[in-house]
């Protein structure tokens, strides 16, 4: 796969709910915690060995859009229901909305919306933004 160098957009599902294309992602990003274990009679380093695994909460950001209202209903069903938790994906698509790579998302739930800030006098597009907790991603490369 050639580098990303130019303008993509990611096509964002929960389940069987299109919550349609977004204009910029990030916590795409896992992290062990390390354990330090100290040996006796190795007084040149400390072992360190891999714990648990954590995963920042994913952002997507993007102009409101036909979407948003979709983006608000699914947000709004978490409070209908107990804690659902459920399986979403990320599409990375090139210019020609051609499928690059994507992320398998288990055990998702939102956890905030953000409405655009509006202001007449500023002429800025209208933008919002959506906050989801996980436990965990697959990455395939197409």
């Amino acid at each position: 796969m050639d580098p990303v160098t130019t303008t993509h957009q990611f096509q964002v599902s929960i389940d069987s709910t299109n919550l349609g294309m977004w204009t910029e992602c990030s916590g795409l990003e896992a992290q062990y915690d390390i354990e330090e274990y100290a040996e006796g009679g190795q007084n040149f380093f400390t072992h360190k060995l891999p714990g648990r695994i954590k995963y920042s909460n994913i952002t997507l950001k993007r102009a409101v859009d036909g979407r948003s209202g979709d983006v608000a209903a699914w947000f709004n069903s978490v409070l209908l229901q107990s804690v659902a938790r459920t399986t979403g994906s990320i599409t990375l698509l090139g210019e020609d909305h051609e499928q690059l790579a994507r992320w398998s998302i288990s055990d998702v739930i939102p956890v905030k919306w953000s409405g655009p800030s509006l202001d007449a006098d500023k002429g800025v597009v209208a933008e919002e933004s959506l906050e989801l907790a996980h436990h965990g991603f697959v990455f395939e490369v197409f």
